[in-house]
Formats: structure tokens, C-alpha cells, sequence
């Protein structure tokens, strides 16, 4: 089992509805944006409980893992700036990606989300560096290559692109709208 990196742990096991809900808003409230929280509980009721809460408060649910009676539920805490207006001129739809994967062109699919979102759903052969990382692991990328950069709505990737760009490259490609709305092919660890 690949281990999903969290940023940190909340154990509501034993607790009762609704107990894990007001627990992982408390520890959410304390969460900087964008961070992964693993919420650790034993109430079988607990994985539609925040689901449907993070939904509900614009929070994202990447998925649970069932490790014998211990659900693990994955949520990242969503950041205002996630809604603001895209800068970088360079846009590819989920589509126009597709077809170039497709069609076996040799590009580059840089996937900014953090690596629990990247564990749970990820396009095939995708590199993972989360945004926050970019910074220090632009060596791992080429400057000459086609580099198409995924989130999971096309916010995190046009400030990534915008970072490359700066950084001398110029063949970097946003994709929108990103892994929210990904039909393609997709590699899980829940396979």
C-alpha cells in the first residue's frame, strides 16, 4: 500500500456521529490552505459524514483507505486563492490533452496537486511536484520540452506555469480545467 503523505493527523477513532465532523472542522479551521489533513476514525457512517461536509464547505475529499476497521479520510483544505482569475496565456482543454497523449506525443504532463491528490487519481506516466515544491525541483524538468501542467481545477497549474515561465520556460501549457474534470485515462492506488 503506496503511504499517502498527510500534513496532519486527526484520530476521531471511537468517537461517534456527530463527533469526527465537528472534530475535522476544528482541525481544518487550524490547517493552512492547500495542506492535507488525514482524519482517522472507526465510525463506519463517518466516510458519506465528510464527504457531504467537505463538499459542503468548498473543502476537497480525496478518498478514504480502509485499513482493517480504521477508515482514513483525506481531505485538503481549499484556499481563497483558488478562485481567483487565471494569468498565464498559454491554455490547453482536458480534451486537447487527451488527443496528444493519444496520440503518443512526446509532451510532458507536470501534476501540481499535492501527492495525496496525486496518489488517489493521476494521468498515467504524470510527474508529481506539488506546487509548493516547484521552486526547489525545477531541475527535475527540461526547458526544452512541451510541459502540460495539471491541478485539479487550473488555478494551481497557471500560477505553476507562470513559475516555469519565469524560470526560462516557454513551451508550458495550463490545462483546464484539470483533474476535476478528467475523463482520459487515470491511475489510482484503489485499483
Amino acid at each position: 500500500m503506496e503511504n499517502i503523505k498527510a500534513n496532519d493527523i486527526l484520530d476521531a477513532k471511537g468517537l461517534a456521529c456527530p463527533m469526527p465532523i465537528v472534530k475535522t472542522k476544528k482541525a481544518m479551521n487550524g490547517l493552512e490552505p492547500g495542506l492535507v489533513l488525514e482524519v482517522q476514525a472507526t465510525d463506519k457512517g463517518s466516510k458519506a459524514d465528510i464527504k457531504a461536509w467537505a463538499e459542503s464547505t468548498g473543502h476537497q475529499y480525496l478518498g478514504t483507505i480502509e485499513e482493517e476497521d480504521v477508515l482514513k479520510h483525506y481531505l485538503r483544505k481549499s484556499s481563497s486563492q483558488e478562485n481567483r482569475e487565471r494569468k498565464h496565456q498559454h491554455i490547453a482543454t482536458n480534451e486537447e490533452l487527451e488527443k496528444r497523449i493519444e496520440a503518443k506525443e512526446n509532451i510532458v504532463i507536470l501534476d501540481v496537486r499535492e501527492s495525496a491528490e496525486y496518489a488517489f487519481n493521476h494521468i498515467p506516466n504524470a510527474i508529481s511536484i506539488p506546487l509548493g515544491e516547484l521552486e526547489n525541483r525545477m531541475s527535475e524538468l527540461n526547458r526544452e520540452d512541451e510541459i502540460f501542467i495539471v491541478c485539479r481545477t487550473g488555478n494551481r497549474s497557471d500560477l505553476a506555469a507562470q513559475k516555469l515561465t519565469d524560470n526560462g520556460f516557454n513551451k508550458v501549457i495550463n490545462v483546464v480545467p484539470g483533474m476535476s474534470q478528467w475523463n482520459g485515462k487515470s491511475e489510482s492506488l484503489n485499483k
